[in-house]
């Protein structure tokens, strides 16, 4: 008896530290990009929603991805570094097994210049870890994705026209 009460305690501990929690960004335009937007990042059962929302893009497909450093400071946000790739691979479409983890594909923005990307994934977490984006950054680039050009899939072409830093929330 007194085994089966600690087993169930043991049990109910472990479901309330599951995996999960959000995390966020404010997206706000590089130099010369009037572009303002927010990235939520939602993890339950072992699954990452992201949703970038953005507005003041030009119209048409932006690529969106996270990248490996939480550091927008730069004008160009070079100082976001390249696409988070935990475990490596190569650029590619979304959730292609072979493709950077960061790889989030494209926003499409409307003739009013404001786009929505949702995105859902398994490879990324908000929790500690190697495959964590916690600390890490939101980019838009100004032109598509073609889930194929190395090492940016053609979307850092034409640069990083937003970025913001992912932060955990309580």
């Amino acid at each position: 008896m007194h085994r089966t009460i600690v087993i169930t305690a043991l049990a109910l501990v472990a479901a309330g530290c599951s995996k999960g929690g959000t995390a966020t960004a404010t997206l706000h335009g590089t130099s010369g990009a009037a572009v303002i937007g927010n990235a939520t990042l939602t993890e339950k059962d072992g699954k990452l929603e992201i949703v970038v929302t953005a507005k003041g893009l030009p119209p048409g497909k932006h690529g969106v991805q996270v990248h490996e450093k939480g550091d927008c400071a730069a004008s160009d946000a070079s100082s976001a570094g390249n696409d988070f790739a935990p475990g490596g691979g190569i650029h590619a479409a979304p959730n292609d097994p072979k493709g950077h983890a960061g790889d989030l594909g494209n926003l499409e923005a409307g003739a009013d210049g404001s786009g929505t990307l949702t995105f859902s994934t398994t490879r990324l977490t908000v929790v500690p870890g190697e495959r964590s984006v916690v600390g890490r950054s939101i980019v838009i680039h100004s032109e598509p994705d073609d889930f194929k050009t190395q090492p940016s899939g053609a979307a850092g072409a034409g640069g990083r026209i937003a970025c913001g830093v992912i932060e955990k929330q309580p």
